[in-house]
């Protein structure tokens, strides 16, 4: 439902030629549907329904005019991840702090450890890896001489 859309429920044309082989699919009439037709149809809602209960009132505002799941996935998509252009954007900001990133005065190993694993997870969000061996060496320039 997400990435194809409502499914819609088909019959083949008996009125019509095969084309290339294959019989030429219509939509069917609600009233031809069985139960099986029905759930397929509603599979549609279900999603809507997980991802409407996924989201806090301020995402469900920016969300509530789409009409189908894939729709919702898309705007979701859109607005947490960004284009490509975005993505690019945040990426390039991520290295930069992995790169200037020193140790602060006063702080402490845990605290730099700490904001330093926040800036190598951000960096596997976007999809930039850096091997142990990279990270291990960044760690120790980023250490204070003394």
């Amino acid at each position: 439902m997400i990435t194809d859309g409502p499914m819609k429920i088909l019959n083949v044309n008996t009125a019509t030629a095969t084309i290339k082989g294959a019989p030429q699919m219509i939509e069917k009439n609600m009233s031809e549907w069985t139960a099986e037709d029905k759930m397929k149809a509603n599979l549609d809602n279900v999603a809507k329904d997980i991802l409407y209960k996924t989201l806090d009132k301020n995402m469900f505002a920016k969300i509530k005019t789409c009409t189908n799941a894939k729709e919702i996935w898309e705007n979701l998509t859109q607005l947490c991840e960004g284009n490509y252009q975005t993505k690019e954007n945040k990426l390039t900001a991520a290295i930069q702090k992995f790169e200037n990133d020193k140790i602060k005065p006063g702080e402490t190993l845990t605290e730099f450890d700490e904001r330093f694993i926040g800036i190598i997870i951000e960096l596997i969000s976007l999809g930039k890896y850096y091997s142990n061996r990279e990270i291990s060496l960044k760690v120790m320039r980023a250490l204070p001489k003394e």
